[in-house]
């Protein structure tokens, strides 16, 4: 019988060289190489765009029209495909409606369980639903929180009205709203509001009868300062910009719901019980914990029901998430659980031949977790499936079925096969990933000795256990331990107790417009260089304003929407892709149109663009190993790594006082040969004067710390406590990062 393959053949997609490749079906397949090798674009960019394009086809225009849109690769035939599952490694965002329960699910069979087992009985599944009127509580509208306005902070009492008492943005002198109250003639607008009487103080802030008992009333459609507030930031139902959204947190407070106390549901939902226990209180237990409450209502009647949330709790718990409950927030997860709970939902499925893709699975995982990881996927193939994993950790690769190489470099270097085989025959090829996982990384020296220390002191943040820890400054401390053992909650209490500039794992905001030139800021650098040494308005070099082509709105392209049909995007006629008009690019410096610029990779403009503030920014892409992006490359097109680098890159700027650098997670979509570039940033960052703090779990990255501050014991309540600080070669193996560590050097 012939093996089944899934076939590519002239795949040209972002900077794939013509690729052919035939990849065995029903096997835990692992693509390496280098960041911004293609690796993306062949697996999701290729094959799972035509897998899921390929899909859409068969559902009637109404459906395909209402479905994810597929963007057709750019490839000559990929055949042998099934229909397709993603999971990225974007972490969970959601609402604030969002949690554990209801993303996977286990949360609607916890409802349909008390629906019919509780007592006394309340109705039907959707009355036990936050997010149903039913169930909701009326106070929060099932939020669990409320917000209200944090007045005490709206006004300055040492300021007049004209000096900008009113500290709300669009209040202040010069302010769209300062003339409804300055000028009606209510109010003294140059008398400090200390001076006032407090009944004015009220009239300012609540209008309504306090307003109108005052000599001087207001007009009649007058609003108090507070009500014109909530009218235009806490009521209003469109999506908040981010300036609303940095203006709701300044001036408003959050606390609990004071009716539900976090519950979330009515008052007969949220007291209704079975086994013993409210909904509320079974969503705040650990899994484990719940999993032997669940065991306790297993009755004939429902046991499909019980068997069908044992199912799901189990996964949880295998794959190392029992510490999490149902009633955590998405928002709150890290990298790595996110990456777990998206992966949850699939194991209990019963569909087999599928085609899944993941994306770097053990992004945020321990190595002590990794194993789980492994299982998993192993379990998704071993249940008839396809398993497509774009990877760098070795562990997996070890594991994996088939191992392909896209390389050799990255950018116009890349896009072609390098290598396919198994993981021994890789450890001996002469490829970027055989070289790495072979090469000895250089020897951790001796720790640099601290400049001084701050101290983070009685944190309880999450699971943080009352802990207080002193942290070295002038070296790099890296904080390990499991996921969920507090590492994250600690590096908030230090940015909350200590001024300092955070590299999150929060993904770069991209879409077409977004470039390494608009990124880093160096756009208005770049116009002010054409502008100097041409004579023209800096207006005119932006394809955003006076420069940008009138026909594609300074786009380059011409995006036709054919309804059900895929969009079809054409290269603009009249400006041939450049974005800019015909006077834009008929000025030119050292020979070099604007447009030739956004051609110009990171390294070839250190060169060719004398100007101090464009080099500078630049600079900092260059030495992240960036030097082959494009300035003009679209941000949505780069790879997880590159991105991750992108957003170090803004940040290592040079501060005027020595600053607290804290990243979580850089190696993220970094190849294991871009690990040491990354260590040269950080030590450079260092040589300056900086400090930083680093949350990992890369072994590489641990050994080489002048200082470990290792958590856990384990996740959850059964972390948040320090287990070790102090040099790295003194971490022994009586904690799972030491005992990872010694394995290592085994």
């Amino acid at each position: 019988m012939t093996e089944q393959t899934i076939q590519i053949r002239d795949a040209r997609t972002n900077n794939l060289d013509h690729l052919d490749l035939s990849i065995r079906r029903n096997q835990l397949v692992v693509f390496a190489g280098v960041s911004g090798s293609g690796k993306s674009s062949l697996v999701f960019d290729t094959i799972a765009a035509e897998a899921g394009h390929e899909l859409n086809e068969t559902f009637p225009p109404f459906t395909r029209n209402r479905l994810p849109r597929w963007t057709r690769p750019d490839v000559g035939s990929v055949d042998g495909l099934s229909p397709v599952i993603v999971t990225d490694q974007r972490r969970l965002g959601g609402n604030a409606r969002s949690t554990v329960g209801t993303i996977t699910d286990t949360w609607t069979y916890l409802r349909l369980l008390f629906s019919r087992l509780s007592t006394p009985h309340v109705g039907e599944s959707n009355c036990f639903s936050f997010n149903d009127q039913a169930g909701m509580c009326p106070a929060c509208s099932g939020l669990g929180e409320v917000v209200t306005s944090a007045v005490d902070r709206f006004l300055d009492p040492d300021r007049s009205l004209a000096e900008g008492a009113i500290l709300l943005p669009g209040f202040g002198n010069g302010g769209y709203w300062y003339s409804k109250y300055a000028d009606i003639g209510t109010f003294d607008a140059d008398t400090p509001l200390r001076e006032w009487s407090a009944q004015e103080r009220d009239a300012l802030l609540y209008g309504g009868e306090r307003a109108a008992v005052l000599g001087t009333k207001p007009p009649s459609d007058y609003e108090g300062v507070v009500e014109r507030f909530e009218r235009i930031y806490l009521r209003t139902s469109d999506d908040l910009s981010d300036r609303k959204r940095r203006t709701i947190e300044e001036f408003t407070r959050v606390s609990v719901c004071p009716d539900c106390r976090g519950d979330r549901l009515n008052e007969a939902s949220r007291t209704a019980t079975v086994s013993g226990h409210t909904i509320g209180q079974m969503s705040r237990l650990e899994l484990p914990e719940l999993r032997e409450v669940i065991d306790k209502t297993d009755r004939a009647e429902i046991g499909s029901v019980v068997a069908a949330l044992r199912e799901r709790l189990d996964a949880m718990i295998t794959i190392g998430l029992g510490y999490l409950h149902l009633a955590r927030a998405t928002t709150t997860l890290s990298g790595g659980e996110s990456q777990r709970v998206k992966a949850v939902k699939h194991l209990g499925s019963s569909l087999i031949e599928m085609l899944y893709v993941f994306d770097e699975p053990t992004v945020g995982l321990h190595a002590h977790d990794v194993d789980s990881m492994v299982a998993l996927l192993q379990q998704l193939r071993d249940r008839g499936n396809t398993v497509l994993v774009v990877e760098h950790d070795p562990a997996l690769m070890a594991m994996a079925d088939e191992i392909i190489e896209i390389g050799p470099d990255a950018g116009e270097n890349g896009g072609r096969l390098v290598f396919q085989g198994g993981y021994g025959d890789l450890l001996a090829a002469d490829t970027p990933t055989g070289r790495a996982l072979t090469a000895h990384g250089p020897a951790a020296g001796e720790p640099r000795t601290p400049r001084t220390w701050v101290s983070v002191t009685d944190a309880r943040r999450n699971n943080l256990q009352n802990v207080t820890v002193r942290l070295p400054l002038g070296v790099m401390t890296v904080l390990t331990g499991v996921a969920g053992s507090g590492k994250s909650s600690l590096v908030t209490e230090l940015t909350a107790q200590h001024p300092a500039i955070v590299v999150d794992q929060r993904p770069v905001s991209a879409n077409r417009r977004s470039t390494p030139i608009t990124y880093t800021g160096i756009a208005t650098a770049l116009r002010k260089l054409f502008a100097r040494q041409t004579g023209a308005s800096e207006s005119l070099f932006s394809a955003n304003s006076q420069g940008g082509c009138p026909d594609c709105q300074g786009l380059g392209i011409l995006y036709m929407d054919l309804a059900f049909m895929d969009g079809q995007e054409t290269i603009c006629p009249t400006c041939q892709g450049t974005k800019f008009t015909a006077e834009a690019l008929s000025h030119t410096v050292d020979g070099l149109t604007i447009a030739d610029v956004e051609h110009l990779t990171i390294a070839e403009a250190l060169v060719r663009l004398d100007d101090a503030a464009i080099r500078g920014r630049l600079r900092h892409l260059d030495r992240v190993g960036l030097g082959y992006l494009r300035l003009g490359q679209p941000l949505n097109t780069l790879s997880g790594g590159e991105a991750q680098r992108v957003k170090i890159a803004k940040e290592l700027r040079d501060a005027d006082e020595p600053s607290i650098y804290v990243l979580d997670e850089p190696t993220t979509g970094l190849h294991l040969r871009d690990i040491d570039t990354l260590l040269a940033v950080i030590d450079d960052l260092i040589d300056h004067g900086h400090s930083v703090v680093v949350i990992e779990h890369n072994l590489d990255v641990i050994r080489r710390a002048d200082w470990i501050v290792d958590m856990g014991p384990g996740p959850g309540r059964h972390g948040g406590m320090i287990l070790y600080t102090g040099p790295v070669e003194e971490l022994t193996a009586t904690t799972a990062t030491g005992r990872a560590l010694a394995t290592m050097r085994e």
